[in-house]
């Protein structure tokens, strides 16, 4: 059960098929989501079956980038059940994977440990020193698809999001959420 050679295939698909104007969901994004998802598994003490199923869901989460902006997950999970059964995937730890995608949506409704690990992974970053320098990248790339058009509807997006936005795992809630409400507040300032 090694995810090394999926990883290797999707990292060189995210390089060639993926468009110059995501500068956030891209191969860095990708290997930042698994490398948190590594230090859950040592930390939870996630067993090995567990622990590939969320390496997988990882690596392919954000796939759908390749096909579509506005509905990325949905063809993540395309491409998983299309791809995954010749990687000898059953149809079992494909359903889990799927679950663990669909968890990363907007919403992030995660049901169980797993899908609670990949969503706060997945926005890891908002509770870290790393907040402003990968938030910059996603804001170049929602000025290139045209979400947003200016420096205060980004702030106004980033508040909204925040606010809204919950950490599920228990390291998450202590250590990532102080964090990310402190960044809340320094945009709030900014704006008097």
């Amino acid at each position: 059960m090694n995810t090394a050679k999926l990883k290797t295939f999707i990292t060189e698909k995210l390089k060639t098929e993926l468009s110059g104007k995501l500068t956030f969901h891209g191969v860095i994004h990708t290997l930042h989501v698994l490398k948190s998802c590594n230090q859950y598994i040592k930390r939870m003490h996630i067993g090995a079956k567990d622990a590939y199923l969320l390496r997988t869901a990882a690596i392919m989460h954000d796939t759908g980038f390749i096909w579509s902006f506005d509905n990325h997950e949905d063809e993540s999970i395309r491409y998983c059940k299309e791809l995954l059964p010749h990687w000898n995937y059953s149809k079992n730890d494909i359903e889990k994977i799927v679950d663990m995608i669909n968890a990363t949506k907007k919403t992030q409704t995660p049901a169980n440990t797993l899908e609670q690990i990949l969503t706060d992974s997945d926005l890891d970053y908002l509770g870290t020193d790393l907040f402003y320098k990968i938030g910059e990248k996603l804001h170049c790339e929602l000025q290139a698809y045209n979400q947003i058009s200016n420096e205060e509807e980004w702030d106004r997006l980033q508040v909204n999001f925040l606010q809204n936005h919950h950490y599920h795992t228990p390291f998450a809630k202590k250590n990532r959420e102080p964090v990310k409400q402190k960044y809340m507040q320094e945009i709030l300032d900014k704006w008097g």
